[in-house]
């Protein structure tokens, strides 16, 4: 079962990237093809919307034919829209691709997560999850210093080439590795149409509350996070590699608090935890949009990384929690609603930049996530 998992969060790592890659090429993007950032912002978009979306299928389908061979199997699609990218011509030729690969990318994380959520009982799995997650976090750490550093050497193609042989190499890991195992995992048959059940566990309120939950959380966060590369861009006038490398910041402090997990969970409880990272996120995107200093950004980075999974990694877990019945199908609501939640984020974030600019917007961004944060604490209990 470590194995498993352990390959599992390496195809998490790989999401992580293809996910978090576009950040840093934002402003090299907008002066190719003559858009405002604002505008390019659309291929983050599209990549979140597909993979909301996708969520509702691959659920279903993990519970069915076995949550191994669908991620194998969905990583393969994954590389070929990265290919795809690399050959764009165009925006909307380049976001249709990156939509592409949104909808094959989306598994190992929801999957990986409800396989877990199988094998290892409730009162022990926020710290599996949470070292789980470490594939997921190095991955989106490792996304903005690819992204900016491949890009600022070889070109944005070359970075989308990259990530397709990533996905690649991945799924063959996969295959051959767990292939086996396929067979014997623990499969769902639902009556009539699959999909339908997800009508049926949203009539629990607990799953209508953590999937409404997600989609705010990732709303607020990332529609902040995911222009603090273009504001350092414009800022300071950084290279993409350095932007990058700042950027990464965020994973560094997602892996901090893989470490530390079981220590704050002692301490700070999950109520405790929510609360801090809703606080601790605010602080964090008020100080970087105040600072004159640009290195100041690297301890912020790290910071929100750190202080988003203090209430990210608990919501998780409620998530695994609300429908044990159906768990990859309950898995695929709540990271559909956390998906969903980036994209319109982002949209929402380009359209207040374009109309207030940037630190009046991302200020107000992290007022949100604190509001979260405190409504969090005192509604644990609906989760």
């Amino acid at each position: 079962m470590k194995e498993t998992i352990f390959l599992l969060a390496l195809a998490s790592a790989n999401a992580g990237v293809a996910l978090r890659v576009v950040e840093p090429m934002l402003p090299r993007l907008a002066s190719e093809f003559g858009a405002s950032i604002s505008s390019t912002a659309t291929i983050i978009s599209a990549y979140a919307f597909a993979y909301a979306g996708a969520q509702l299928v691959y659920g279903p389908l993990g519970d069915r034919f076995g949550k191994l061979r669908v991620v194998t199997l969905s990583l393969a699609g994954a590389a070929l829209g990265s290919f795809a990218c690399a050959l764009a011509q165009d925006l909307v030729t380049l976001a249709a691709m990156r939509f592409v690969t949104g909808l094959f990318a989306s598994t190992p994380v929801m999957l990986g997560m409800a396989y877990i959520g199988d094998r290892v009982p409730a009162a022990e799995r926020q710290p599996v999850i949470a070292r789980f997650i470490v594939g997921t976090i190095s991955g989106q750490a490792l996304g903005p210093a690819v992204g900016g550093t491949v890009t600022d050497l070889l070109g944005w193609r070359a970075t989308f080439a990259l990530i397709g042989a990533v996905f690649a190499l991945v799924c063959a890991i996969l295959l051959v590795r767990t292939r086996s195992q396929w067979a014997d995992e623990k499969k769902v048959s639902f009556p009539g149409n699959p999909f339908a059940v997800h009508l049926r566990l949203l009539e629990s309120s607990r799953v209508r509350h953590v999937v409404t939950v997600g989609f705010i959380e990732t709303f607020f966060f990332f529609g902040a996070f995911s222009f603090l590369g273009a504001y350092l861009k414009l800022g300071f006038d950084l290279s993409l590699t350095l932007i990058g490398a700042i950027l990464a910041g965020f994973g560094a402090g997602g892996v901090l608090y893989a470490l530390m997990v079981r220590r704050l969970l002692r301490e700070l409880g999950q109520r405790g935890l929510v609360l801090a990272g809703g606080a601790a996120c605010f602080g964090f995107y008020l100080f970087a949009m105040l600072t004159p200093l640009w290195s100041s950004f690297i301890a912020c980075t790290v910071g929100l990384g750190f202080s988003f999974y203090m209430l990210h990694n608990t919501l998780q877990v409620k998530a695994t929690e609300m429908a044990p019945e159906a768990r990859a199908t309950g898995l695929a609501l709540y990271s559909s609603g956390w998906a969903l939640g980036q994209a319109a984020g982002v949209a929402a974030m380009g359209l207040a930049v374009s109309l207030f600019d940037y630190r009046p917007s991302i200020i107000a961004f992290g007022a949100g996530y604190l509001v979260l944060g405190l409504w969090m604490r005192r509604n644990l209990g609906k989760l």
